[in-house]
């Protein structure tokens, strides 16, 4: 069964909610957006949640940005729940339209449904849902949802400010990240509910040549391009040396029992033999070799502005995600090392990885962990390393508990989908996404 995307829609249930959320093409660009969506995003998101935005403490931070406070009854350190409103451009071949958030044999299509108007919409079900049953929770509760995380944006910031001025100190901070993963690793049938205890630095550099230009009919050797593309290539030969912070050890180390026998002996003997746990996570693909080392990806070019011209300039942009343990100093050094010379390195941006939040036996860690368990019982609760970055970078100076978790099963290929094309989301799986939104504020201790 099937529909597409009607006017008037009834939002009596929470996927019909969802999809009017998606509807909204809420796109950061890096050099501009359109204001007028994210208006009438917020205005939507109004309509939808009258409790919420009745109910709660509401201020409006970073533009579109918005914070809530919901009262508890008891006096311990509050919790902090953030999402963000933002999606990227659209890319690649869709099988639906983007923005027309199709249904079709129990899943809703386009962009945002995992990132991050999922984990959104359920926060938000959530705490409407609670409100209208006369819910108190145990402690404060603050809703931070980001207007700009695509873009690397000053939101969040805004919200820390906000938090910090009014003299609040968090007792955990969950934000997107992790999620019930399913085909986690090679040879794993169980998903894997990955939390991230800690993200990697984002930063970002550009790499410039510059030449005479001229007519394309008398090229000189060695030119801009030329020399960009040696650049492009020594750098991918060249990688990062690969690094297993503490966090991924001991992540491998419980993993080991689960996995089929062929992985078993290599992963129980992580804190003996990374070595060997590394190669075999390089051999396995991008995905786990994120989880070993400091990554390079280049993401932009440029060069001559017309095809019969030689450029004068080309240039190529890096997007690396710094490990911990790794500097964003010694990535530099490296960059340089090995473009060598004649080629310009320039950092646009510099975030070091962030700090690691305690995870087995901490009650907070512990307490997510519970939830899981419960809604998602064939899932096995691990903290790791994320790869990617979130606003809750942001929260780590206000907060040594912050957590990077989405409560929303995916596949491999729903992974792959975030920021690429096709991104979907099972509906019975986002009605689990907010019960268990819904027992994490329900089982909060005082």
């Amino acid at each position: 069964m099937s529909d597409g995307a009607g006017a008037g829609e009834d939002h009596d249930d929470p996927v019909s909610r969802l999809r009017e959320l998606v509807r909204v093409p809420t796109v950061s660009h890096p050099d501009h957006r359109d204001e007028a969506a994210f208006d009438r995003f917020l205005d939507l998101l109004a309509r939808l949640f009258p409790l919420l935005h009745s109910a709660l403490e509401l201020t409006r931070v970073g533009g579109h940005g918005l914070l809530f406070r919901w009262a508890g009854t008891g006096g311990g350190d509050p919790v902090v729940l953030m999402a963000h409103t933002d999606v990227v451009p659209v890319a690649g071949r869709w099988t639906h339209p983007p923005f027309d958030a199709h249904t079709e044999d129990g899943w809703v299509w386009g962009r945002g449904t995992l990132d991050d108007k999922g984990p959104l919409g359920a926060i938000c079900e959530a705490v409407e849902a609670l409100l209208a049953d006369g819910f108190t929770p145990a402690r404060d509760v603050w809703l931070s949802f980001g207007c700009d995380e695509e873009v690397f944006g000053s939101g969040a910031e805004a919200a820390v400010a906000e938090l910090s001025a009014r003299g609040v100190r968090p007792w955990f901070v969950l934000d997107e990240g992790g999620a019930v993963a399913a085909e986690a690793l090679p040879g794993l049938s169980r998903p894997l509910a990955v939390i991230g205890v800690t993200e990697k630095g984002t930063t970002s550099l550009r790499l410039t040549a510059t030449g005479k230009g001229g007519h394309a009919s008398t090229p000189a050797r060695n030119g801009p391009t030329a020399r960009i593309a040696r650049a492009i290539s020594r750098l991918e030969r060249t990688p990062l040396p690969p690094r297993l912070p503490e966090v991924t050890l001991r992540l491998f180390g419980d993993l080991a029992p689960l996995v089929a026998p062929p992985l078993r002996p290599v992963l129980a003997a992580a804190s003996r033999l990374p070595r060997l746990v590394t190669r075999a996570l390089i051999a396995a693909g991008p995905e786990t070799t994120a989880l070993a080392r400091t990554t390079i990806a280049v993401t932009t070019l440029s060069g001559s502005p017309a095809i019969n011209v030689v450029a004068a300039t080309a240039t190529a942009g890096l997007n690396i995600r710094v490990m911990p343990g790794d500097t964003v100093a010694e990535v530099v050094a490296h960059v340089r090392r090995v473009v060598g010379p004649g080629i310009e390195v320039e950092v646009l941006q510099a975030n070091e990885a962030s700090p690691v939040s305690p995870h087995r036996g901490d009650p907070a860690f512990d307490l997510l962990g519970r939830a899981i368990t419960a809604v998602f019982p064939d899932a096995t609760p691990m903290p790791y390393v994320m790869m990617a970055a979130t606003d809750s970078r942001h929260f780590t100076t206000l907060c040594d508990r912050v957590y990077r978790f989405a409560p929303l099963r995916m596949s491999k290929a729903q992974r792959e989908s975030i920021h690429a094309a096709d991104e979907r989301v099972e509906t019975s799986a986002y009605l689990d996404g907010i019960r268990w939104f819904r027992l994490l504020l329900t089982t909060l201790p005082a």
